[in-house]
């Protein structure tokens, strides 16, 4: 019942809104009129060029690293392999304003220019105002790619290794034994993991809105929520947003998720990661390196910022400063959106543990027909673009509809943690899942015989067990809702109610210290994920990928 009035509903809302005329007829006069307007047709060829491109450098940085990592050993692999998994800790939400910073006219980039000679002093390059478009894009693919990395280790991982050796055996080797006989064994899990890239870059909203770049759709839809009252063509384009998103989706499976391949349990023969000699070492190391620093990059500029107090036409800041820190945690805005982003991310992980727990127990022990079609269901949000059920909840609350009780004009406190435990619910059920997985039954069998009711015996025997998979989910859920971008920038309209992230959205707009105050803000806000999602990585290890599969 809940997922269905705070999933489906937001969704069929939309659809009517996008789909039905005035007098209450089915039309289809809104979405084509989307398609003659050149503005909106350009939004949609942007926002689906973010996705493809996004996905397709993802997957360039990602396999090399997943393969690297499998197959060989070398010298500070243990950490690299914690540190390559930092950007996805990192919103490219708050990436962008450092990488604002480094591209900017008056920014690094020039100053480093002028300082070596390339440009006159004064000359300046507008490289984001030339080239937006691929900003988004590369800041998407350093923030994403984590996902597509955990999946293709996790694949990797459960190849059976005779297959490998066996063609090896009848002369394929190399590359051609990669892409004939690995690649496509890994193709499941690649696919779960470039689905999940495309959607949340095709979809992408808070990097468009700091870089300024409104020719894409995900802006216009948010440009347009002031007008959901009256104008039709917002609806119209989020209903063309969430059938683009679940065509591509269903579109991918059919060309890329089918015929997957069976294989024996991992061969006890299997020699394990190789080390290469000194040059291969080097550049095992050297891969890892320049990927890490790379994506780090747009996040160090933003710990430079926090720590500035002036930044103009520099290399690096003119002035330093522990001020901005302090104002960070003090200032009205951010103090408020700190303590209320905390608020709703609990409130929210409590329903996911709750609900979490209920939907894996049925798709893992019980016999219930249709058991697999709610795990399905249950990892759609991760398929459902975000924006898509934020805006849905803005139409179900209009003045004369049923929840117009939730209007978010008035509090949006309770659409919010409805929002984030909907959009956060799929990490605590695929954590849940795999520690049931794990778990033999036997051990609430052998509770039952001995006269312990069926609730009792999960209570106090599987629960227990699964508690490391619950915690990593549940910790999952609360960091991804504590940065959550698409629901609370067109969810919390008043300040009082401000998350954290409309906060920083907010401070970037001020002049003078602003953006100073969104980036120690956003400082805080990393180092708080950094700590999350590196204590669910210890507790799942290499099947923290998993979290990530629709």
């Amino acid at each position: 019942m809940f997922f269905g009035c705070f999933f489906l509903w937001p969704i069929w809302e939309v659809l009517q809104g996008g789909f039905l005329s005035l007098d209450g007829t089915w039309t289809l006069s809104y979405v084509l009129e989307v398609f003659r307007n050149d503005l909106y047709t350009q939004g949609l060829i942007n926002a689906f060029g973010m996705g493809l491109f996004s996905t397709l450098l993802a997957l360039l940085i990602a396999l090399p690293l997943a393969f690297i990592s499998d197959r060989y050993e070398f010298f500070g692999k243990k950490v690299f392999s914690a540190l390559i998994l930092l950007p996805i800790m990192l919103p490219p939400f708050v990436g962008a304003i450092g990488v604002r910073q480094i591209l900017g006219q008056y920014g690094m980039l020039n100053a480093g220019l002028v300082e070596l000679g390339f440009l006159d002093p004064g000359q300046t390059i507008d490289w984001l105002g030339q080239s937006r478009f691929w900003g988004v894009v590369i800041l998407n693919s350093l923030s994403l790619y984590p996902i597509l990395y955990l999946n293709a280790v996790a694949s990797l991982a459960n190849i059976d290794p005779a297959m490998e050796e066996a063609a090896e055996n009848m002369g394929c080797r190399g590359w051609k034994r990669f892409f004939t006989i690995t690649l496509p064994l890994m193709r499941p899990g690649i696919f779960a993991g470039s689905t999940i890239v495309f959607i949340w870059a095709f979809t992408e909203l808070g990097v468009p809105l700091i870089f300024d770049y409104d020719r894409v759709t995900s802006v216009q839809i948010f440009n347009g929520v002031k007008e959901i009252g009256s104008n039709p063509f917002p609806y119209a384009l989020v209903a063309v947003m969430l059938v683009a998103s679940i065509g591509f989706y269903l579109l991918g499976k059919t060309l890329f998720g089918r015929n997957t391949f069976s294989m024996m349990a991992k061969a006890g023969h299997a020699s394990g990661a190789k080390r290469p000699g000194a040059l291969g070492q080097l550049v095992c190391f050297g891969f890892f390196f320049g990927i890490t620093i790379l994506a780090l990059l747009p996040h160090l500029a933003v710990i430079l910022i926090s720590f500035s107090s002036d930044w103009y036409a520099n290399l690096l800041p003119t002035g330093w400063t522990l001020e901005n820190y302090e104002l960070a945690l003090g200032h009205p805005l951010t103090l408020s959106s700190i303590q209320n982003s905390l608020f709703y991310s609990s409130a929210a992980t409590l329903v996911n543990v709750g609900f979490g727990v209920a939907i894996a127990y049925v798709v893992v022990r019980s016999t219930i027909p249709g058991r697999s079609i709610l795990d399905s269901m249950a990892m759609l949000p991760l398929a459902v673009p975000g924006i898509v059920i934020a805006f849905g909840y803005l139409a179900m609350s209009q003045e004369g509809k049923f929840f117009e009780f939730l209007n978010p004009v008035a509090n949006p406190v309770p659409l919010l943690i409805i929002a984030y435990a909907i959009r956060k619910l799929p990490f605590v059920v695929r954590s849940a899942v795999a520690g049931l997985e794990q778990t033999s039954v036997t051990y609430e069998e052998a509770a039952q015989n001995l006269g312990c009711p069926p609730v009792k015996a999960a209570l106090r025997i599987t629960m227990p067990l699964i508690l490391a998979n619950l915690l990593a989910g549940a910790i999952l859920a609360f960091s991804q809702a504590m940065l959550e971008v698409s629901d609370s920038l067109i969810l919390a309209q008043k300040q009082q109610f401000y998350p954290i992230t409309k906060a920083i959205y907010e401070l970037m707009n001020l002049l003078g210290e602003g953006p100073f105050i969104a980036s120690a803000l956003g400082v805080w806000a990393m180092a708080f994920l950094a700590v999350t999602i590196i204590g669910a990585s210890v507790l799942l290890g290499k099947k923290l990928g998993a979290i990530f599969r629709v």
